[in-house]
């Protein structure tokens, strides 16, 4: 049996990944106001235009579908739209209005909030009077806006409209909203004075606006790498005030790496180069500045020196600004705090390590439990189904009782470990389905006659109902039967009188199959125990009903293993009703003639009559376990074969030449020896083995991939504890 480990790093991966988008949208929010705040248009003084530039960069920033800016008009009785930027037909408009009669909660909420962020604009009481009249026609469900104030005044509003499901803004969207706001304020303000000196003079005021209230730390470098000026947010995450970092050297308060300097230098490199070009092919200095700010930027995940002594991780991202002939004038230098997210990389990185420890430990636990448990459980029920075949002698009926009672208990031991084993192999993502069609009516049968006896016994109507449209479901077989089991097993078990049923129905989105009863059900508080491994919800010593709580926990992963799901409905007292769906498929499977030898088998099954007495068949039997070889030896002398038994492989291929058997049985856990393994595929190459079957005795059963790498082309398997019924059908198969 081979055990493979697998650790599930989807939470890992999540929250890098919303970490790094978080980090994108902060940048790319910050750049977009750099960019506005050194934008001409604004200089110009042409207020249409800046308008313009400003809905359409909002509109790509926060990816939203429309953004309006709306000013009252001179009575202040309502707004008017000066223009609207829409992305999906990527024209401005204007003229729409809104009357502040019409929506008194709107206008109030604009004079008294910073910004109105309504994820659910229908329901928010600030801008439902909106939505009949205006958000709805349009499919609005999300608005955030940021009124406009100009010189203590509300002058409007900058509406940021988004269509589709309702969308949560975030504190950094709501931010740079104001922001948005604050520069439309700038712009009526430039555009009112139309001077050009005192549009400069705005122009460096909302950058120092900016500039300063910027969440992430960004700092002016000269290219002589001294810095020139810094804002609140890096003069945090330094410890320093703006006069002590002036002039000072920016790479002394950085930990280099090794290679640093090369990306500085490949970085001027570049800018020379692309300055060369741009002189060359006569550009313009204005054509020249959008490819430095796009390609001239580096980034880098660094620690930077404190004041304090203490090291803070950042990402710092490096740009060009050119100055106003396309020279390179400054370096800005945008820097973040990412020290939570380095810390909780480290605390990830230790329970991921932490969960690995586990996962070989669980392994290793379940490889060993498998082995030493299905040992003694070979002799166990070998024995005892030696004895219910009397093959030693007749038994009286205590002794019946008894034998019957000692293979019982061996096969709910097995089926125990079996589960446990199940459970783990999906979890670690080793399970794989063997989908085919199958007959509904077939399988319903099987699980009804299954737990008859049990039913019987407890005096319970056991009733089943088959929806005509639902005759086919594609499922693996041996899965879908395990999963009705453990259903109808539960239902029995937890039923003290009354009735149980199992009725499928067709759906549109595939097939159910309802266990119903008229047990003991279920609180509703216990609901989300239910499907949780080794959890009873009677967890008493003394408890009435055994189990170990895993059969339903390794339902609901078989299940979602097929795409589907099983769900509960119970009323304490009365009964439950468990609902197992399985969805249409995609691309059903072509395996509909694949079986499950052995595994569907009754108990009663296992008394079946032997195959026709052998004549001159003799059978090598390669088994170190010495229990598992007598049952072996005795049910095949008693039968008619001739068997010989050895106990290692070291001399198999003398013993096959000698002997030539017509069948061998090889167990699988001497193929761990290399040299074994090389003789088993050297038989292969001999003429006496090249047709001679073998069948590995194995501990649990092999998947599709394994079966094809069995050692020396074995023909076939058999799982350890060995049911008599799959030794004959092997026997039939290969000697009839």
């Amino acid at each position: 049996m081979q055990v493979v480990s697998a650790r599930d790093i989807t939470e890992h991966n999540q929250t890098q990944e919303a970490l790094q988008i978080r980090e994108n949208s902060r940048r790319k929010q910050s750049q977009t106001l750099v960019q506005l705040a050194r934008s001409k248009t604004f200089q110009q003084g042409n207020l249409n235009a800046v308008l313009r530039e400003i809905t359409e960069t909002a509109a790509r920033t926060l990816l939203v579908e429309r953004v309006g800016v709306w000013l009252y008009n001179e009575e202040r009785s309502k707004i008017e739209c000066i223009d609207l930027y829409d992305v999906r037909t990527k024209e401005h408009t204007f003229g729409n209005s809104l009357l502040k009669t019409n929506c008194p909660a709107y206008f109030q909420a604009l004079e008294e909030e910073r910004t109105i962020a309504a994820d659910d604009a229908r329901n928010d009481t600030r801008t439902q009077e909106l939505f009949e009249s205006y958000l709805s026609v349009l499919g609005i469900t999300s608005i955030l806006d940021a009124p406009i104030w100009l010189e203590g005044r509300l002058v409007g509003v900058v509406c940021h409209e988004h269509i589709g499901e309702n969308r949560q803004w975030t504190l950094e969207e709501d931010t740079f909203a104001g922001s948005i706001a604050d520069f439309v304020t700038l712009a009526i303000e430039t555009s009112e004075r139309n001077v050009v000196q005192e549009a400069l003079r705005q122009s460096e005021a909302q950058f120092r606006a900016i500039f300063e209230c910027s969440s992430i730390g960004i700092g002016l470098i000269d290219m002589k790498a001294q810095i020139v000026d810094t804002n609140v947010a890096l003069r945090e995450i330094l410890g320093y005030s703006r006069e002590e970092l002036y002039g000072k050297r920016f790479i002394d308060y950085i930990f280099t790496e090794r290679g640093d300097l090369k990306l500085y230098k490949q970085l001027m490199s570049r800018i020379r180069t692309d300055l060369k070009r741009t002189s060359r092919d006569s550009l313009q200095p204005s054509e020249h500045q959008q490819q430095l700010t796009e390609r001239h930027r580096i980034e880098m995940e660094r620690r930077c020196l404190h004041q304090n002594g203490s090291l803070v991780w950042t990402h710092i991202s490096v740009s060009v600004i050119p100055g106003s002939n396309g020279e390179p004038d400054f370096f800005l230098a945008m820097i973040e705090d990412i020290t939570e997210r380095k810390q909780t990389e480290l605390k990830l990185r230790a329970s991921q390590e932490a969960a690995e420890a586990a996962s070989r430990a669980k392994s290793e636990f379940l490889a060993t439990m498998s082995h030493e448990l299905r040992t003694p459980l070979n002799a166990i029920m070998g024995l005892s189904q030696l004895l219910q075949q009397e093959i030693v002698g007749s038994l009286n009926e205590k002794q019946n009782e008894y034998v019957n009672c000692i293979y019982s208990s061996g096969e709910h031991l097995l089926a125990l470990i079996n589960d446990i084993l199940d459970l783990s192999k999906v979890e670690a993502g080793k399970e794989e389905l063997l989908l085919s069609s199958l007959a509904v009516s077939d399988l319903c049968n099987y699980a009804m006659w299954t737990v008859r006896d049990r039913a019987l016994e407890k005096g319970l109507q056991l009733t089943h109902e088959i929806d005509q449209e639902a005759d086919i479901c594609i499922a693996d077989e041996r899965r879908i039967k395990q999963m009705l089991l453990n259903l109808l097993t539960n239902a029995v078990k937890f039923t003290p009188a009354g009735q149980v049923s199992l009725v499928v129905k067709k759906v549109p989105q595939g097939i159910t199959f309802t266990v119903s009863d008229t047990g003991i059900g279920i609180d509703s508080n216990q609901f989300q125990f239910l499907f949780e491994p080794f959890k009873q919800l009677d967890s008493q010593l003394n408890r009435q009903y055994e189990g170990t709580g895993l059969g339903l926990a390794l339902t609901r992963k078989l299940a979602r293993l097929h795409g589907g799901d099983v769900t509960v409905t119970s009323t304490l007292g009365e009964g439950s009703q468990f609902t197992l769906f399985l969805p249409n498929p995609v691309h059903p499977g072509d395996e509909a003639d694949k079986t499950d030898e052995g595994a569907d088998f009754p108990l009663s099954s296992l008394f079946s009559s032997s195959p026709a007495i052998p004549t001159n068949k003799t059978i090598l039997l390669v088994e170190e376990e010495e229990n598992t070889a007598t049952v072996l030896q005795d049910y095949l002398h008693t039968i008619g074969y001739q068997v010989k038994w050895v106990d290692n492989g070291n001399d198999f291929l003398k013993q096959v030449q000698n002997l030539q058997p017509d069948l061998v049985f090889f167990d699988f856990q001497l193929v761990e020896d290399v040299r074994i393994l090389n003789l088993l595929n050297i038989l292969r190459k001999e003429p006496f083995g090249e047709d001679l079957p073998i069948v590995m005795m194995t501990f649990s059963e092999p998947l599709e991939e394994e079966i094809t790498k069995l050692p020396g082309n074995a023909n076939d398997y058999l799982v350890k504890p060995i049911r008599i019924v799959q030794l004959e059908s092997i026997l039939m198969r290969y000697l009839s």
